[in-house]
């Protein structure tokens, strides 16, 4: 029993998947705007969230639910209005923050890791890309002679999860270095909060306006 593709296939799914997560979308702009906003650790913390969120709709996969979700327009709607609609609250919470005065600013006191990745477990789960991404996606990757099919996807799930979880620490450790940089300039983060609050509904406004119903979740 072979729960993976032949060398060829699975090379043409990494292939995919590389193509796919090197792609800025929801859940990378998600964990830059985190990164900018508390740092690397910050950042880090969303990834696991978003990680985290993203093993709920590989086992969603494997037992059907995303089936469910390309199938049911009202399943859908109601799992993409709900996730674009906590987006958007991340975002205007983050405006009616209070700016911190110039010579306060070092004491801003922030988010808890567990709490930064409780909120990238929400964002992703209530993700309907995610879903349909890996209902149109990984079945072309199973074949049945090989094994159980349940099995198959929750191997290929697996694997894409890994692949990024890893692209998204990248992404992560990037924006958390620049952040660093932001730090230190007080004028910059007194105001830092208007672009994250920016950055947060402008991707809850994307995400209800999406159209496509089988975009990849990154």
């Amino acid at each position: 029993m072979n729960l993976l593709p032949h060398a060829h296939d699975l090379l043409l799914f990494m292939t995919a998947a590389i193509v796919l997560l090197v792609i800025p979308g929801p859940a990378v702009l998600y964990i830059v705007a985190r990164s900018v906003d508390q740092g690397r650790k910050a950042g880090l913390a969303s990834a696991c969230g978003i990680a985290t969120g993203g093993l709920v709709h590989v086992l969603a996969a494997a037992l059907g639910l995303s089936a469910l979700l390309a199938s049911s327009a009202i399943a859908y709607s109601v799992v993409k209005y709900a996730g674009a609609a906590y987006l958007i609250y991340l975002g205007i919470r983050k405006l009616r923050e209070q700016s911190a005065a110039a010579d306060e600013v070092k004491h801003v006191e922030p988010s808890s890791l567990r709490h930064i990745y409780a909120q990238g477990i929400v964002v992703q789960v209530l993700n309907p890309k995610t879903a349909i991404f890996f209902f149109a996606f990984l079945p072309q990757f199973v074949d049945p002679t090989r094994g159980p099919v349940t099995l198959q996807f929750l191997a290929l799930g697996m694997l894409f999860s890994v692949m990024a979880f890893t692209s998204d620490s990248l992404w992560a450790l990037t924006a958390g270095s620049a952040a660093g940089w932001l730090q230190r300039n007080r004028t910059l983060l007194r105001h830092q909060k208007y672009v994250a609050g920016t950055v947060y509904i402008g991707l809850g406004l994307a995400t209800a306006a999406s159209g496509s119903r089988h975009s990849p979740h990154h």
